[in-house]
């Protein structure tokens, strides 16, 4: 059983985004069932693992902010900034041998729920217009002929 179900409440209703997001919640329960086994090395690969991916989410919701003239993308971005630098300080705490997973669990559950009700949903109307005017088919398209970096990551 899950640690963490993704709940439809959370939905943008932008789909890569949206899945984006039950990516997020997946690293969430694979933090649980390193925890449950006391696997070091595992949450290490985890820890690793959400952050690169969080990193490379936000980078691709920022563009596509950006792409949407959404006026309030400099404070969205600042929020992603300032969730990175508390990832980066569990990360540290982990690597000098503390057992952070627990409250690192319960810290991405909250803000994860907090930031997509409340701060992805304000830029949720603009950039669904935005995706309206161009072809969603052309987004993917164009993640597929990438396969490095952030695109490779969040697509492949």
């Amino acid at each position: 059983m899950a640690y963490w179900n993704w709940d439809p409440s959370y939905e943008l209703g932008i789909n890569v985004i949206d899945n984006q997001h039950k990516k997020l919640v997946q690293y969430i329960n694979e933090l649980q069932a390193a925890l449950t086994t006391k696997d070091r090395d595992k949450i290490a690969s985890v820890l690793v693992g959400v952050t690169s991916y969080t990193l490379s989410h936000f980078a691709f919701e920022e563009q596509l902010m950006a792409e949407a003239g959404y006026a309030m993308a400099g404070p969205h971005k600042k929020v992603h900034e300032s969730f990175i630098a508390t990832i980066n300080r569990y990360k540290s705490s982990f690597d000098e041998g503390y057992n952070i997973t627990g409250q690192l669990m319960a810290e991405l559950q909250i803000w994860l729920t907090h930031h997509i009700v409340h701060d992805d949903i304000d830029y949720k109307e603009c950039v669904q217009k935005m995706l309206e005017k161009k072809d969603t088919h052309s987004i993917e398209m164009r993640a597929e002929s990438k396969k490095k970096g952030w695109f490779q990551t969040l697509f492949g």
